[in-house]
C-alpha cells in the first residue's frame, strides 16, 4: 500500500489521476488496450477532472461502471450514468463505456455486465471509499465471500445520509433502497487500485480503514489494503484524524 497526502483536494486529484493514467499507458504499451473501472460521487470530482487532461490514447480504453441505483432514471441528477456521461465519457474518444443499466430484468443486467467485465482483466480500478467506509455500494457488513461480479445490495442509513449530504437528494427518503454494485471480490481483481478520498467528511472512515488490523466486512475499505498494488490518495482534511504513524510517517 502506498499512501499519498496532498495539501488540497485539487492537488490530490492531479496526483491520483497521474497514477491512473500511468497505469493505463503501461497497459496500452504492453497489450494495445487498457480497461478501467470508475467510481462516482462528490469525492471523485477532482480526480476525474484531472484525468480528462492526461495525455493518452483514450481510443484504446474500455471503461466500466462500478454501481448504479435501482429504480432511478438516468435523467435524475443523482444517476451515476448521467454523472459519468457529463463528467467523463462524453469528453473523451473512449473505445467503449460499459454502463450498469438496472432497468427491467436485473438478472439479465448482471449477466451482461459480468460477461463484459470478465472478458479480460481490468488494469485500474478507481475506487472511492464512502463515509461509512463502503467500497462501491458494499455497505457494512460487506459480503467478502461472494465470487459474483455484481450483486443487488441494500443501502444502509449512513450511506443514504452521505448521498443527501453531497446534494444528490433532498432527503434520505428519496434515496433508492437498492443498487446494483460491483462486489468486493471483483474490485480486488483489478491489477491496480487507486483510491482518491478527499474532504473532512471522509476523515473518520480513512482512520477506520488504516487502523483495521485485517480485512473487516464492517470496514469494507480495509479489504483494499490487502491488494498488492493499492494507492491511497488523501488531502489534508481527509487525513486529519490520522497521526503520522498511521499515515506511514507522512
Amino acid at each position: 500500500m502506498e499512501i499519498y497526502v496532498a495539501k488540497t483536494a485539487e492537488e490530490m486529484g492531479v496526483r491520483a489521476a497521474r497514477v491512473i493514467a500511468d497505469k493505463l499507458r503501461e497497459a496500452i504499451q504492453k497489450r494495445g488496450e487498457a480497461r478501467l473501472v470508475l467510481s462516482t460521487g462528490g469525492s471523485q470530482f477532482e480526480t476525474l477532472a484531472a484525468l480528462l487532461k492526461e495525455p493518452l490514447d483514450w481510443s484504446a480504453v474500455t471503461a466500466f461502471h462500478l454501481d448504479e441505483y435501482i429504480g432511478l432514471p438516468e435523467t435524475h441528477i443523482a444517476s451515476f450514468r448521467r454523472y459519468l456521461h457529463e463528467r467523463f465519457a462524453d469528453h473523451l474518444p473512449l473505445k467503449e463505456f460499459v454502463y450498469v443499466e438496472p432497468e427491467g430484468d436485473l438478472d439479465a443486467c448482471i449477466r451482461r455486465l459480468t460477461g463484459r467485465l470478465r472478458e479480460k482483466p481490468v488494469d485500474v480500478g478507481a475506487i472511492g471509499i464512502g463515509e461509512n467506509a463502503h467500497i462501491a455500494f458494499n455497505d457494512p457488513p460487506a459480503d467478502f465471500a461472494t465470487r459474483e461480479a455484481y450483486i443487488v445490495v441494500d443501502l444502509d442509513p449512513r450511506c443514504k445520509k452521505q448521498q443527501v449530504g453531497e446534494g444528490w437528494f433532498q432527503s434520505e427518503d428519496e434515496v433508492p433502497g437498492q443498487a446494483v454494485s460491483m462486489t468486493p471480490y471483483q474490485i480486488m481483481q483489478c491489477r491496480c487500485i487507486v483510491s482518491a478520498v478527499p474532504h473532512k467528511v471522509k476523515a473518520a472512515a480513512v482512520k477506520k480503514v488504516l487502523e483495521a488490523a485485517s480485512a473487516d466486512p464492517m470496514v469494507p475499505g480495509s479489504l483494499l489494503k490487502t491488494h498488492p498494488d493499492f494507492h491511497l490518495f488523501l488531502d489534508a482534511d481527509s487525513a486529519s484524524a490520522c497521526d503520522g504513524a498511521l499515515l506511514g510517517g507522512r
